[in-house]
């Protein structure tokens, strides 16, 4: 029994893992409250879930904090382009989904538009991960982000799925939203830094295997 609760048993490293996604997902609540900061705090999400939970480097609450403060005005105006984007689309899905149950003619584009959106809302996982790992300006990484999901299609659902199961795990059972959020952002960093490997420079992949927390990495 001892070995079972030991520090580095599977299930003391499981239930340290949900009590990180449990902090970090406070935490990302908290500082997304102003609506205006949520693409700082999801920047800071994933920094903190690659670099503290998956990684295990450095204190979570030291890499939020860190990559909010360091990434605050670039991923504020990213978030701020993201969500004219969003509202506009989540609009259409609503006008077109009362068209379609009217029987009108236009109700005909509501599913592309919810694939339209299912491809925005990855993008923006895709751009803050990348704001996250890698410096450049607002434009760059909205650019990039949409690059290296044109780039990769099939792995467009790796961030998709966990992004869709959240959601709806949260909307069935509200509570969920404590943990949902960071938990979601580890699976979906498993997908995203793939990505990253394929297109990062020899240098920049012999500094991975470095092990290093730095947010300072080149452009891809």
């Amino acid at each position: 029994m001892k070995g079972l609760f030991s520090y580095d048993s599977p299930i003391m490293g499981a239930l340290t893992a949900i009590g990180d996604c449990i902090c970090l997902s406070a935490m990302w609540l908290v500082f997304s409250l102003p609506v205006v900061t949520i693409g700082a705090s999801t920047t800071a999400m994933y920094a903190a879930a690659y670099h503290s939970i998956r990684k295990k480097e450095g204190a979570l609450w030291r890499s939020f904090w860190g990559a909010f403060q360091e990434n605050f005005k670039r991923s504020t105006l990213i978030w701020l382009v993201e969500l004219v984007v969003m509202a506009l689309l989540t609009v259409d899905v609503f006008v077109l989904r009362y068209i379609r149950l009217s029987g009108g003619a236009m109700g005909i584009l509501y599913l592309p538009v919810i694939v339209i959106w299912c491809v925005a809302l990855t993008w923006t996982v895709y751009t803050a991960a990348y704001a996250a790992r890698f410096t450049g300006t607002v434009r760059e990484v909205l650019q990039y982000g949409a690059m290296l999901m044109t780039l990769h299609p099939i792995k467009v659902f790796g961030v998709l799925l966990p992004l869709l199961g959240g959601l709806a795990l949260t909307l069935l059972v509200p509570f969920m939203a404590l943990v949902t959020p960071a938990a979601v952002f580890v699976l979906c960093s498993f997908t995203t830094e793939q990505v990253f490997r394929l297109h990062m420079r020899p240098e920049d992949l012999a500094g991975e295997t470095g092990e290093t927390d730095d947010n300072d990495e080149e452009n891809i």
